[in-house]
């Protein structure tokens, strides 16, 4: 039998495997809640089955290169067994939401086995209500969040009664021996040379052009090191996350945005989330004792670089943008206003360009030293907790017949970060995962409840 192409993690991919260590677990995920009645575990796997030739990495396992010699592969995984991946369990009926959030707590706590496909989803039977729901993770390296596509989202139709997919038969490949490791990492060692030695060679030919982007490139990259030069204030919520997690949701209405969004005379619906955000953090860590007064805090936002060619691809191609949080700015018109000009800075200048830069440079590292720049991209110095926004269809869509009722985003805890929030719109709903370390931040209903207050006011005001 040949043997199959082996992809090679791209240098972002490979650095979301760097950084976790101790208590970073490096997956997102999903909670989805549907209307009653579930299905079976059996009915379940087919229908996952059926979709697995869309995603053909959800059957690949991380090959490390021997001796170092590039990054690490894509290889098929020539033990793959669908059931455990996807798994059963059930509440005490009826099950409620916390009881839910308990288990879910425990299941993004647990890190994903590198020695298999880096994905688990659960089907969770006995909600109050006659509901069931779908608590799924894929780790980092397969997929970003901003691009949505992922085994979640090809699970779902976009009616109740469309015809069942047949499962397809599937032979892995044999995975690669020692020798063809090796080779495969010395000519990816012989791609990066011979791609800088064409651009050196373009610089000579053609010095103009060369000289021009290299300038702008330059430019760019400025932009994207101007975090490293102001550092991120320092915050209780910046130490070491340990193994336990904590989830909370907040679901809110898209309507509310909108109306703040209207009367604001150009604000974004983003820049509101962030404006409810930046003024519950503020309330909240002033409970914990921080003077918040005039202070910033910094936030990783997440966008896509992905061209549109490339939409479904698997695999990252994003930059992080480092906003800011007024969390010090009481009044919410002033806190908006803030965070609307600081995003339009944002949007104009060339930090996402850098961010690109830095990543192309970044495929040319030895792994050594690619794990050292992972490892300080991810550090508190440059921002205080991630918050991600993605935007949802505005339509009902169902998985198995089932209509989905609520989907709730799952991001990660980064080291030296101990919080992450996540949202997500859907079908008129504006919903928040709230995910915190279990000891450093055992208050997260706090936060969430200030998160409610701080929307209300928002909407009150407009």
């Amino acid at each position: 039998m040949a043997q199959g192409h082996l992809d090679r993690l791209s240098s972002i991919d490979a650095g979301f495997l760097h950084v976790e260590e101790g208590g970073a677990h490096m997956h997102i995920g999903a909670v989805a809640l549907f209307a009653g009645p579930a299905p079976s575990i059996e009915e379940f796997r087919e229908h996952i089955a059926s979709r697995l030739p869309r995603l053909p990495r959800y059957r690949h396992r991380i090959q490390e290169m021997p001796f170092g010699t590039g990054r690490p592969l894509w290889v098929e995984d020539d033990t793959f067994r669908l059931d455990f991946h996807v798994r059963h369990t059930a509440l005490p009926a009826p099950g409620s939401k916390r009881e839910l959030l308990n288990l879910v707590d425990r299941i993004v706590g647990q890190r994903l086995d590198r020695t298999k496909p880096l994905w688990e989803i659960w089907l969770v039977e006995g909600l109050a209500g006659g509901r069931w729901a779908m608590v799924g993770k894929t780790h980092h390296a397969m997929i970003d969040g901003v691009s949505g596509v992922d085994l979640l989202s090809v699970l779902f139709d976009l009616s109740p009664d469309t015809p069942a997919e047949e499962p397809q038969p599937w032979e892995p490949q044999p995975s690669p021996g020692t020798v063809g490791l090796l080779s495969k990492g010395v000519l990816g060692l012989v791609r990066n040379a011979r791609s800088l030695a064409g651009a050196g060679v373009e610089g000579v030919l053609h010095p103009r052009e060369a000289v021009s982007s290299l300038v702008g490139s330059a430019g760019a990259l400025g932009e994207a090191f101007r975090p490293f030069l102001d550092a991120a204030p320092k915050t209780v919520l910046n130490t070491k996350p340990g193994p336990h997690r904590l989830v909370e949701i907040v679901k809110t209405d898209l309507a509310d945005y909108k109306k703040v969004k209207a009367s604001s005379g150009g604000a974004t619906v983003n820049d509101v989330v962030l404006t409810a955000v930046a003024g519950a953090l503020g309330r909240f860590l002033s409970e914990r004792g921080m003077e918040v007064d005039g202070v910033e805090l910094r936030a990783c936002v997440p966008i896509s670089l992905r061209q549109e060619a490339k939409r479904g691809a698997l695999g990252n191609e994003i930059a992080i943008m480092n906003a800011p949080l007024p969390i010090g700015l009481h009044d919410p018109k002033q806190r908006l206003a803030r965070v609307r000009q600081a995003m339009e800075h944002l949007k104009s200048s060339k930090q996402a360009e850098g961010a690109k830069v830095l990543t192309s440079l970044e495929n040319a590292l030895p792994p050594a030293v690619l794990a050292r720049a992972s490892r300080l991209g991810f550090s508190s110095r440059l921002y205080n907790l991630l918050v991600t926004n993605v935007p949802g269809p505005q339509f009902p869509i169902y998985l198995l017949g089932r209509r989905l009722e609520e989907l709730v985003p799952l991001a990660f805890l980064a080291p030296e970060h101990t919080l992450a929030i996540g949202i997500m719109s859907y079908d008129g709903q504006v919903t928040y995962g709230l995910m915190a370390d279990a000891d450093a931040v055992p208050d997260l209903p706090r936060l969430a409840q200030h998160l409610r207050d701080c929307l209300a006011e928002l909407v009150a005001t407009s």
